[in-house]
């Protein structure tokens, strides 16, 4: 019982840190953000930070990780609106891409995320998403809607490339501006993958 009493109490401190951090990475950035204020605010003390997260880096990769799931599943209801198949594919890239305008999901995910934890491409969070692509990607290929490429390759790809549009607007002093050259770029690249309408209708 006691055990247990343990385990749950280090969850609802984890849960409050990474709460608390995630306000205080939004607002004021990684670097400026105080992990004395923070645990001072929830109660708690740095060395319930260092117990849960070995560092601040840790909590901020708790944070990336949390706010990046989130704006995956939030792209994914995004594309339930479109098309099914190569539509829905499509569309969550651009939904992904269109989130770089959130402040939030900017200043945590895009900025901070990669200056701080490095190359985006090897988080489990982005490793999630690039296995979700896949997934898709195979379906379509296996229902002739693709052409016959490397699925791995095609996966990684359109996964990278919506990262890499998201990151581009993000660190632009004019992201709104940025935004429509990212998403037109992004589907005329992705676009390449599909077979053509005439190619389709031979079948």
């Amino acid at each position: 019982m006691a055990a247990r009493r343990r385990a749950e109490t280090r969850e609802e401190n984890r849960e409050k840190l990474i709460a608390a951090a995630r306000k205080a990475f939004a607002e004021k950035g990684f670097s400026a953000a105080s992990m004395d204020e923070l645990t001072a605010s929830i109660g708690l003390t740095r060395g319930a930070l260092y117990h849960n997260f070995g560092d601040k880096r840790g909590l901020l990769a708790a944070v990336v990780a949390q706010v990046d799931g989130e704006i995956a599943q939030r792209a994914k209801e995004v594309a339930k609106e479109a098309e099914a198949g190569w539509g829905q594919l499509l569309a969550e890239g651009v939904a992904y891409i269109k989130m770089a305008l959130d402040p939030e999901v900017q200043r945590i995910v895009l900025l901070d995320g990669p200056a701080f934890l490095g190359d985006p491409s090897h988080w489990p969070s982005q490793n999630a998403c690039l296995d979700a692509t896949r997934s898709a990607v195979a379906e379509l290929m296996n229902n002739g809607v693709l052409k016959p490429v490397d699925v791995d390759a095609a996966a990684r790809l359109l996964s990278g490339t919506a990262l890499n549009a998201a990151l581009w607007v993000a660190a632009s002093d004019n992201p709104q501006e940025r935004l429509p050259k990212a998403i037109e770029a992004f589907a005329l690249m992705a676009g390449g993958l599909r077979l053509s309408d005439k190619t389709l209708e031979d079948k």
